[in-house]
């Protein structure tokens, strides 16, 4: 499994409420609560995410409330990885259960720059920001977790399973 995008940075502690605003949880569609993905600190990123791209953020990412609907719409936008610092361990778990891929790499959420070009290769934990040539090494997943991710989620791997 592998993703390659345009890189969206963003800075420490972004939080729950401003990946997807709690004004807008009066709906439980994803491609709903996915057009106000990450308004609050880039008003435009709906606009200008493309499948396949890859948010970068500081230490962390996902912290606040405990909301499934955070990760839930960073996928349903088409990103195709978040890679950060570090993330709140409620998103990170939350990330898995629904499929999202995430890294840690300290080194390449500071390195990366927005706009920047980057493909990860999910089984090795190889990030390569193609802009600069540089390559950075995060710890890929177990492969049960990859298998996770890869069917769609935690209750999509169980259903697979049956």
């Amino acid at each position: 499994m592998n993703a390659k995008g345009k890189v969206f940075k963003y800075p420490d502690n972004v939080d729950t409420d401003v990946i997807i605003p709690a004004r807008y949880l009066n709906t439980s569609n994803a491609k709903e609560l996915a057009l106000h993905c990450m308004e609050d600190i880039d008003a435009d990123f709906v606009k200008k995410v493309s499948a396949g791209d890859i948010i970068v953020a500081g230490w962390n990412f996902g912290c606040g409330s405990s909301r499934e609907h955070a990760p839930l719409v960073i996928k349903t936008c088409g990103t195709g990885c978040v890679i950060a610092k570090s993330f709140a361990r409620i998103f990170y778990r939350n990330a898995i259960n629904i499929g999202l891929p995430i890294l840690e790499c300290p080194e390449a959420a500071e390195e990366i720059a927005a706009g920047d070009n980057v493909s990860i290769d999910f089984d090795t934990g190889v990030i390569t920001d193609i802009t600069t040539d540089k390559v950075y090494h995060a710890q890929p997943f177990p492969p049960f977790i990859q298998n996770i991710i890869k069917n769609g989620g935690l209750l999509a791997s169980l259903k697979k399973e049956k």
